[in-house]
């Protein structure tokens, strides 16, 4: 049942970030081979500047293994994963790195070294999640949120969740966003509080979310099913032609994500949004496509937000 179809790496988001300025981007605890080759690729394509953080006899043996001249690089050298992470943060709030990427470090020690105040990376945004997800051969993008950092995001939360998702599919030249709101029905229901959620998402976004169209309740079958959704009767722009899927919670966003992957061999580019710089934020176990495809999100993330500032 596993995919064993290769990793495939967007070819659009290499050429859109591979025109923009590299990113300098601080890489957290930079301190296995596979953490290095994807550093290096994103290096090679001119999407990012890496800055290398941990423990600098450990990079350098690694660096030397994999092939990879890293002599014309910054490295900070730090004791641990914590050590690293709190220097890197450090180093994006005071604007001397334009983005982190989590490298072989814990999520928890990672985005606890990017919340602390001192760090100086909140924008009074709240935090969030995207999974932007494309599968081998296709190009258009599937983004879940959130799957990784919000576990129960309540109404006000998910209010950011989808701003935020929306901002980047329009940084991604998504001119108008469909998100669906996603439960496992189509009708609000006291038993279900997911489409109670999302009933009064839906409505909250009407007046609140311009350029964009919002729906749910929604079942997954009819977020991405046309024939799902005409059998159903269920008449709107959003149903069964959503690009952004927002998820109950961290463990059905974690779920589906992970499926798309396993079972479909999908590239699975994770960015945490709302914070000074984009946080890329993946999995130890993510390959070098993933790695790449997120540095590539970010870069545009990026260079959108440096475009719309006043």
């Amino acid at each position: 049942m596993l995919s064993t179809a290769p990793v495939e790496c967007p070819r659009r988001l290499l050429e859109a970030a591979g025109g923009l300025p590299a990113l300098r981007t601080a890489v957290v605890n930079a301190t296995t081979a596979m953490v290095l080759e994807s550093a290096r690729d994103a290096a090679d394509a001119k999407i990012i500047e890496p800055v290398l953080f941990g423990d600098a006899d450990r990079i350098g043996q690694l660096a030397e293994e994999i092939g990879w001249d890293i002599g014309g690089l910054r490295i900070v050298d730090a004791d641990d994963e914590r050590e690293a992470a709190a220097l890197a943060a450090a180093a994006a709030g005071d604007g001397t790195m334009e983005a982190l990427m989590k490298g072989h470090v814990h999520t928890d020690v990672f985005m606890s070294a990017a919340l602390k105040r001192e760090a100086g990376l909140r924008t009074g945004r709240r935090l969030t999640h995207v999974f932007h997800m494309t599968v081998p051969g296709h190009d258009d993008p599937l983004f879940i949120s959130d799957g990784a950092l919000n576990t129960h995001p309540d109404v006000e939360t998910k209010k950011a969740i989808i701003t935020n998702a929306v901002d980047l599919a329009r940084a991604l030249e998504i001119e108008i966003p469909h998100v669906a709101l996603l439960s496992a029905t189509e009708e609000p229901s006291e038993h279900l509080p997911s489409s109670l959620h999302a009933a009064e998402l839906a409505d909250w976004a009407k007046a609140n979310v311009g350029g964009a169209e919002v729906h749910g309740p929604l079942a997954f079958d009819l977020t991405v099913s046309p024939d799902a959704a005409r059998i159903k009767g269920i008449d709107h722009p959003v149903a069964g032609n959503a690009d952004i899927v927002v998820v109950p919670d961290i463990v059905s966003g974690n779920a589906l994500f992970k499926m798309m992957v396993y079972f479909m061999s999908a590239c699975a580019a994770g960015v945490v949004l709302g914070a000074k710089v984009p946080i890329l934020l993946t999995s130890r176990a993510d390959p070098p496509e993933a790695r790449l495809a997120s540095a590539a999100v970010a870069s545009i993330m990026k260079q959108s937000a440096a475009g719309a500032a006043p």
